[in-house]
């Protein structure tokens, strides 16, 4: 599982021009989930994205994490995340999970954040996703759950 986390003032994702989730200041995540992933996978991830201290504290050290500084979380899905650049100029999306794998996945992931977190919002899984952001430092992190 791989998840790009930035931090934001504020962000918002629209679907055929509505809006379906907006947080104020807090964390924009893409999440993508690969074949191989399972729940450990997204346990490792859903702790660091919530537990992760990457907001600054009152002397201005990134010394907070989403859940102290009560930030909002908005979660969208991006297989694309799971590219492979290795050959050609066509990247190959092989190890990416299979739709209906990512899609609950995805969903346990939202489900699990919003026990820990108190504003979770979200995409549409499989949607053509508009998203706008007002990235805060900027200050941006990828995580790849194998890695951790």
């Amino acid at each position: 599982m791989k998840a790009v986390l930035q931090v934001v003032s504020h962000a918002t994702v629209r679907v055929e021009g509505e809006v379906a989730g907006q947080i104020d200041k807090g964390l924009l995540v893409f999440l993508g989930v690969a074949e191989e992933d399972e729940q450990t996978d997204l346990d490792k991830i859903v702790k660091k994205v919530t537990e992760l201290r990457i907001f600054k504290d009152d002397a201005g050290k990134t010394n907070l994490s989403l859940q102290d500084v009560g930030g909002g979380l908005l979660v969208v899905s991006q297989f694309t995340l799971l590219a492979d650049c290795k050959k050609g100029r066509r990247p190959s999306f092989v190890k990416a999970g299979n739709p209906q794998k990512a899609e609950e996945m995805y969903e346990e992931f939202i489900r699990v954040c919003k026990e820990k977190v108190s504003k979770v919002e979200h995409g549409v899984f499989g949607a053509n996703m508009k998203v706008e952001l007002l990235n805060d430092g900027p200050f941006t992190i990828v995580l790849d759950s194998k890695e951790l």
